[in-house]
């Protein structure tokens, strides 16, 4: 169940960042199901919550814990900020916070998710694959591969502009609506690849 609602949430959250295709209303529907999800994920993990305080803690738990707290903030502020300027999905909570705050802390936290969310994947990247029993040669080629797609996340994320909507320094998003849906899915998918690609690597050095 843990697994589907990861993958649910992640293809949610592809969606989102690809509002010049879905659209508003589309947009704040998927919205309210990632709301959805985040929350059936937290129960889900109820007992990683209750053991927060307990045993200790290496730098790869450090990290994780540092990670997922961080993500389930900017969750939560996205959120939010969203419902606030909401005009069909929860109109009733329109203006709940000043429209020209909500739609800044919106953008910003919104790609801050994107980003915790793919080093949040990338940290968990080793349990989920080692299963795969990955050894030589093999673990080789395919780390080299996840790196190669991960330079080309880096420079799409590196053109997209997105730290000045992290860092509060744009109140709008400047989107292109002409591009092909698919190359929007594609060039944001290769971005979420870039963060776990980093995740991952943290991973294995603190483990190391």
């Amino acid at each position: 169940m843990r697994r589907i609602i990861d993958v649910c949430m992640t293809v949610c959250l592809l969606c989102l960042m690809a509002y010049q295709v879905t659209g508003e209303v589309l947009h704040e529907w998927i919205g309210m199901g990632m709301t959805v999800l985040v929350i059936a994920h937290q129960i889900l993990n109820r007992k990683w919550y209750s053991a927060i305080f307990k045993g200790k803690y290496n730098p790869y738990r450090t990290m994780t814990t540092a990670v997922n707290i961080l993500l389930l903030l900017s969750f939560v502020m996205t959120a939010l900020s969203g419902m606030s300027m909401s005009a069909h999905a929860v109109p009733f909570m329109y203006g709940m916070a000043p429209v020209s705050l909500a739609r800044k802390m919106h953008l910003a936290m919104s790609h801050w998710s994107f980003v915790l969310m793919g080093l949040h994947l990338g940290l968990h990247l080793p349990v989920m694959t080692a299963k795969m029993k990955l050894e030589g040669k093999t673990r080789t080629i395919v780390t080299a591969g996840f790196c190669c797609i991960a330079v080309v996340g880096l420079i799409l994320f590196v053109r997209s502009g997105w730290t000045d909507y992290m860092f509060f320094r744009a109140a709008f998003a400047f989107l292109d609506y002409e591009k092909a849906g698919v190359l929007v899915f594609i060039e944001n998918l290769l971005m979420l690849l870039f963060w776990a690609f980093i995740g991952d690597r943290a991973a294995v050095l603190c483990k190391k």
